[in-house]
């Protein structure tokens, strides 16, 4: 028989109150912002003032774990979920202040009416007028403070309001207070659960089924820990994802005084300055790369258990295992965010070609991809000006071939051993032997091109070939592909899309093939129009015989032939007609697969 995994307790709202104080209850969001609504805070208070449920609150139980003196310590209770109701408790009944979406600090306060008729209208949030109507108490929180003497409140309100009696008062401001030990339920789920059911059992309880990332457990247990510094490390996290995101975040990070005593602030102020948005990661991406650089492991789920202590040897908990790998965990984070570390790496992104967000696919791509850059820059065997030419290639392969795609941490973790045990070199040149292969190049890639996904890894990388290699748009001498993938970034048919749907080509998956794609200088597409390719290409190569220019500004033959060639399309286009739109579709996707692997082969 399967033991339970949880204790079911009922603790009053004090108690839980009592214990968040205390640091036994952690509340891993509290530096984040409150995304409640006020009215849901009021809504909130009304029903526990009613006795209606609440719902459960999960907590998950950090381990007790062995000193090194030998002396056993308890673990905390982490709240993964019940988040958003408990800082609702803390800032209406305890007064305290929560933060905003700006990062500004604020208060929420809640008003009472106790001789309020409808008693639907008992509880409001606070405006203006609540300070001016006598009959308003308006910040409930004031009820709950250990001074607070509800006879000399209940003479004080009767004298502001006549004809009403104390008694009254009394029995209604006792019955708020009573909101104090109305009981909330609480889930506490076993220390010695992993990830996975932590997970599954959350997503079973929550009615939103949202699912929780092993990034936020690593979070929470970050949250819980101020005697390693977790919780400061865990405002690092939170801040340089902010300000990556949005620069001018930064007046509101220099409003959180502690943290600016701290080496981070002056680590992370450069991102104040970076309007860069190749690379913008989430507390996800942040984790996972100083996890796998500094631990050399691939799955986060074993930052979580070596941040509670646990040795994977005897299934202990002990302190020096916490002591090493917030050490670890620490130095990773501050390899992350170097400046010049994550300037250069976001540079060789560039450099092949992915100039632009639009192209990026796979976040845990370009995860391992800096990881991996990180690594090399400590690897005496390299030398530092050939480090951006191995990221590049490494990444581009990893985008073609969707390495990171399917079941990442496997194929991660299987990567950093084989790069430990044989070195990068050796391993790349196996890897990219066995993965880019003459059938890969002749077939694979160009099977990979029968999509009509415009945000296609195959199709990105053509783009990124294309602009790492300077090519012209159609018809345009001096207007780049990377030109208009920064104007606009659209892209348009080659064979027109009502040429086709006229012609009896009305499958939108067919007419919208990634192979009749091409970034178009707007003034061509539009003297292009709905006509067939021999009608547009015939007008081309006119004004190559006259040099009066017509469509974009080719004016011969042999420039013609070069721009066709840049942006892989078929010689015999000039004569194509929606009769050969198949065969175009079968040319064209050979040409792409041979730009790309030329742009492989010479980075």
């Amino acid at each position: 028989m399967v033991g339970e995994k949880f204790t079911l307790m009922q603790y009053s709202v004090s108690a839980i109150l009592g214990m968040i104080d205390a640091g036994q209850f952690v509340i891993p969001e509290i530096q984040r912002p409150f995304v409640w609504k006020r009215s849901q805070v009021r809504d909130l208070i009304d029903s526990l003032y009613n006795g209606y449920p609440t719902g459960y609150i999960i907590t998950w139980k950090n381990p007790d774990v062995k000193t090194k003196d030998g002396v056993v310590a308890n673990g905390k209770h982490v709240l993964i979920d019940g988040q958003q109701r408990i800082t609702a408790l803390m800032a209406a009944i305890s007064g305290l202040e929560v933060l905003d979406e700006d990062f500004n600090r604020d208060r929420i306060k809640i008003a009472f009416n106790p001789i309020a008729t409808d008693t639907s209208k008992q509880f409001a949030v606070q405006d203006a007028s609540h300070l001016k109507d006598k009959k308003w108490i308006p910040d409930i929180s004031v009820i709950f403070k250990n001074d607070f003497d509800a006879f000399d409140f209940a003479m004080r309100y009767c004298e502001e309001n006549e004809g009403i009696k104390p008694n009254d008062i009394n029995r209604v401001v006792t019955a708020l207070k009573g909101i104090a030990n109305r009981q909330i339920g609480v889930i506490e789920l076993d220390h010695a659960l992993d990830i996975d059911e932590v997970t599954e059992i959350f997503i079973r309880i929550n009615s939103k089924g949202t699912a929780l990332s092993q990034s936020d457990f690593v979070m929470s247990k970050m949250a819980a820990d101020t005697s390693h510094g977790g919780n400061m490390l865990r405002k690092v996290v939170d801040y340089f994802c902010h300000l990556a995101v949005k620069p001018d975040f930064y007046p509101q990070m220099q409003k959180d005084k502690e943290f600016e005593q701290t080496e981070y602030a002056q680590k992370i102020k450069w991102l104040a300055k970076d309007n860069e948005d190749i690379y913008d990661p989430d507390y996800n991406d942040m984790l996972r790369v100083a996890f796998m650089y500094s631990f050399h492991r691939g799955k986060l789920a074993d930052l979580v258990s070596l941040l509670s202590g646990r040795d994977f040897e005897t299934r202990d908990f002990k302190e020096e295992i916490i002591d090493e790998s917030y050490v670890k965990l620490e130095d990773g984070i501050k390899t992350y965010i170097n400046e010049y570390n994550f300037a250069q790496f976001v540079l060789a992104i560039k450099g092949a070609g992915f100039k632009s967000s639009k192209l990026l696919g796979s976040k845990m791509t370009l995860d391992f991809a800096y990881m991996l850059y990180l690594w090399l820059l400590q690897d005496p065997s390299i030398p530092n000006a050939q480090i951006k030419h191995h990221i590049q290639k490494w990444f581009v392969l990893s985008t073609l071939t969707g390495r990171y795609v399917g079941s990442p941490e496997t194929v991660m973790s299987r990567d950093i051993r084989s790069i430990e045990e044989k070195g990068f070199i050796s391993f790349f040149e196996e890897i990219e032997a066995s993965v880019l292969s003459e059938n890969f190049w002749r077939i694979t890639l160009p099977q990979s091109l029968e999509t009509s996904s415009t945000n296609s890894p195959s199709f990105n990388t053509f783009l990124a070939a294309q602009i790492n290699m300077n090519c012209n748009s159609m018809f345009m001498h001096g207007t780049m592909i990377s030109d208009l993938l920064d104007i606009s970034g659209d892209v348009h048919h080659i064979f027109p899309k009502a040429y086709l749907k006229n012609n009896g080509v009305d499958v939108k998956n067919k007419y919208n093939q990634v192979a009749n794609f091409t970034l178009l200088d707007t003034q061509v597409n539009k003297a292009i129009s709905d006509d067939a390719p021999n009608v547009y290409f015939g007008r081309v190569l006119k004004q190559c015989e006259t040099g009066v220019l017509d469509i974009g500004n080719i004016s011969s033959k042999d420039a013609l032939n070069a721009n066709l060639a840049e942006n892989a399309l078929p010689e015999d286009i000039v004569a194509m007609t929606v009769e050969d739109y198949d065969r175009f579709l079968v040319e064209r996707r050979k040409l792409m697969a041979a730009t790309i692997e030329k742009y492989y082969k010479g980075l």
